[in-house]
């Protein structure tokens, strides 16, 4: 692919918002696989089917275009993807608000949109690493991982100090105390190398539908709602995916929505008139930056990191 990589310049049909799309994407904001300049360029370091890449992507207003720019054996497969990945594919027509503060947010944020990547693994090995721990313990634990067994990104992403996530074929080696090294216990660490062994096969359920892409996901021990909707969310752009068992989803939703938190079972009946769009409510209510006051106790991690952001149960 050589040094100069490959260009793409794309006009989408909306006022695309780069930043608000992509920062799904960001697993905190030491994530090594994803950094942003001081020119406002998103860069990721990502592994496609056809190999590592480095993308660049870079919003142009004023023209009203974004210019993707890309390296490595995957740069054309990662630039053909640039507008599913912003959302182009997203279509909210068949999405009714039902409720005045829903639609209020919808009238501030008409643009919104929801992207896809297609890349399963990509978002599957961060989310089970975020399962029940705080914020800070996840993102630790997962830039420990990609530094100590991923790889620099192709190109100028080595320059900016991108990396890679490990490959399944890495992940499926790293014995158990590598994992307790990267304070990732057990649990968690031997579903990673369990959907590590069947990679092939969870990448293959993007063509599928999101509740036939879900069953199959959770049947694998130690998936769940909660990271199956992550995984949804992301590589899939599931509109219909909703992050079940989240410390904050259900309370800031029954909050914002009816003036008392809801619990989980709560949540899903309230959503129920919603489906096949229920993750749109959700993510309305955050988009519009609706959440219950946070003034109670903390989940606190376990004795080698400061308390941060609480985490999923």
């Amino acid at each position: 692919m050589g040094t100069a990589g490959e260009r793409r310049v794309w006009r989408p049909d909306w006022p695309c918002s780069v930043g608000g799309v992509l920062r799904l994407h960001r697993r905190g904001g030491g994530d090594p696989t994803y950094t942003i300049d001081d020119a406002g360029r998103h860069w990721r370091g990502i592994r496609t089917p056809e190999g590592p890449a480095t993308l660049c992507v870079a919003a142009r207003p004023g023209e009203g275009e974004v210019l993707g720019e890309a390296w490595g054996p995957g740069a054309v497969w990662a630039l053909d993807g640039l507008p599913a990945l912003l959302g182009a594919d997203d279509d909210w027509s068949a999405f009714e608000p039902r409720h005045p503060v829903l639609a209020e947010v919808r009238r501030q944020h008409p643009h919104a949109r929801l992207g896809r990547t297609g890349l399963v693994m990509e978002a599957l090995v961060p989310a089970i690493i975020e399962q029940k721990v705080t914020g800070q313990e996840a993102f630790a634990g997962f830039r420990m991982l990609v530094h100590r067994f991923g790889e620099r990104a192709p190109g100028p992403g080595a320059d900016r100090k991108l990396w890679l996530q490990p490959t399944p074929e890495v992940l499926r080696t790293i014995p158990s105390w590598e994992w307790l090294r990267l304070h990732v216990d057990p649990a968690r660490s031997r579903t990673i190398v369990t959907v590590a062994r069947v990679a092939p096969a969870l990448e293959r359920t993007a063509s599928l539908s999101g509740e036939e892409a879900e069953r199959r996901m959770r049947s694998i021990p130690g998936i769940g709602a909660w990271t199956s909707a992550e995984v949804r969310q992301r590589a899939f752009g599931d509109p219909d995916a909703v992050s079940f068992g989240d410390y904050h989803v259900c309370k800031d939703v029954g909050w914002a929505l009816t003036g008392t938190p809801f619990d989980d079972e709560q949540l899903e009946a309230f959503l129920e008139p919603w489906r096949p769009q229920r993750g749109r409510v959700p993510a309305l209510v955050a988009l519009g930056g609706l959440h219950r006051p946070r003034h109670g106790a903390r989940m606190a991690p376990r004795g080698h990191l400061p308390a941060t952001v609480v985490r999923r149960v």
